[in-house]
């Protein structure tokens, strides 16, 4: 079995949740008008809300400009996890860039495509609102938060000879 076949599923898993993402999203977009709320629990609604910024609106009133800035760093970041993905990684490493890839694909997709990216999670407590989110952004945290862990463990990366499948 050649080295790429070993991290397909790598790969498989960013697609799936690139998929998951742009599912729920489109989902959204097409059954629901633009600012719905549906209460589903004492914190937790299901929302209808355009983001043209990133993480917590950041940048989102800069005038239009932030998109393409937004849409060139997911795509510099996708490509560079795409060729981390094919070094010898440990295997929550390689989680957590699959997870990263498959929701800054998603993002970076919404921006390309609507000039915003689509959230509709939105938690919340005594009144304080959580900024909504998606699968996408959920994606993200938690490869980001796997690979904090993964960085504290402190183990070795496994050499291509000796790599986990």
């Amino acid at each position: 079995m050649n080295h790429l076949a070993k991290k397909l599923h790598w790969y498989a898993l960013a697609i799936v949740v690139f998929i998951a993402d742009q599912a729920t999203k489109s989902y959204i977009d097409a059954t629901t008008p633009l600012g719905w709320l549906h209460k589903v629990t004492s914190f937790f609604n299901l929302v209808h809300m355009l983001n043209p910024g990133a993480a917590f609106s950041f940048l989102a009133g800069a005038g239009g400009w932030q998109r393409w800035f937004f849409l060139g760093i997911a795509i510099v970041v996708s490509a560079w996890l795409v060729l981390q993905l094919y070094r010898p990684l440990r295997k929550l490493e390689a989680l957590s860039y699959s997870l990263i890839l498959g929701g800054a694909l998603g993002n970076a997709f919404d921006r390309a495509l609507r000039g915003h990216v689509i959230d509709y999670l939105d938690f919340h407590l005594h009144g304080w609102h959580w900024p909504a989110f998606n699968i996408a952004d959920m994606a993200i945290m938690g490869g980001a938060t796997a690979l904090v862990i993964a960085s504290l463990m402190g183990e070795e990366r496994p050499t291509a000879a000796n790599e986990p499948r």
